[in-house]
């Protein structure tokens, strides 16, 4: 499995952890950046495959 993979994995559940439980802003903050740091890693990775 792709380590991108794994991080966008990681990066959704932290939102979605963090919308469930509303005092923990600091969650959804960090799921949207492990999300757009994973969809980077994703789109360098697939352009170095071409």
């Amino acid at each position: 499995m792709p380590t991108w993979l794994l991080i966008l994995i990681v990066g959704i559940v932290l939102l979605v952890f963090g919308i469930a439980v509303e005092a923990a802003q600091f969650l959804i903050w960090l799921g949207i950046v492990v999300l757009v740091v994973s969809l980077v890693l994703g789109l360098v990775g697939g352009r170095k495959r071409v």
